[in-house]
């Protein structure tokens, strides 16, 4: 039998070798991570402002430590897996990057610009958005999926140093992403 490689799985190699990566070489950290940029008064930072748009995506690729890592890593697979078997590789990649995305500009908007933001929780958040969506449609307790992602969002205000914009802007964007995504489940 010759299954195929989940992208979800995927995902977590990708992610999780990228962060190897900055770990060894920290500089590759702060070129990854969301930063909005801009002039100082003590030099000048590229980000975002100075048109370095690839970080509203490598971002993912980016995160605070091993535990940081390994709690993202573990929500990404116990999410992330049954949301790709529902909607299929295509769909699960639109709604990942999308959410991905509206993690990024949310953060971005409403953040601080000095502040640097890693992590793929803005992502994971999104999946959260479209698990509910998929609950909903599909008759589940979906309850039980909205307590879950009100304890995630708890914890997001009440844990220092977490960017709640993005978390709230990934949760959104999966969620409305998701109902388009579903009108018609895969074959």
């Amino acid at each position: 039998m010759n299954e195929k490689q989940s992208l979800t799985t995927s995902l977590i190699v990708v992610i999780s070798g990228a962060f190897v990566l900055t770990y060894l070489f920290p500089n590759l950290q702060s070129e990854l991570a969301l930063f909005y940029g801009g002039g100082y008064a003590n030099g000048y930072f590229p980000g975002v402002s100075t048109g370095q748009w690839y970080r509203i995506l490598t971002v993912a690729l980016t995160h605070a430590g091993w535990l940081h890592l390994a709690f993202n890593m573990l929500a990404l697979w116990t999410i992330g897996t049954p949301v790709e078997q529902y909607l299929g590789k295509v769909r699960y990649a639109v709604l990942f990057i999308s959410s991905l995305i509206g993690a990024s500009l949310a953060s971005l908007y409403f953040g601080p610009q000095n502040i640097y933001a890693v992590g793929a929780s803005g992502a994971i958040y999104g999946l959260f958005g479209a698990l509910f969506v998929i609950g909903r449609k599909s008759g589940a307790n979906y309850q039980n999926i909205s307590g879950i992602i009100l304890i995630n969002l708890l914890m997001t205000f009440v844990i220092p140093g977490i960017d709640w914009r993005a978390h709230v802007g990934g949760l959104i964007t999966g969620a409305l992403i998701a109902y388009p995504l579903t009108l018609r489940r895969r074959t």
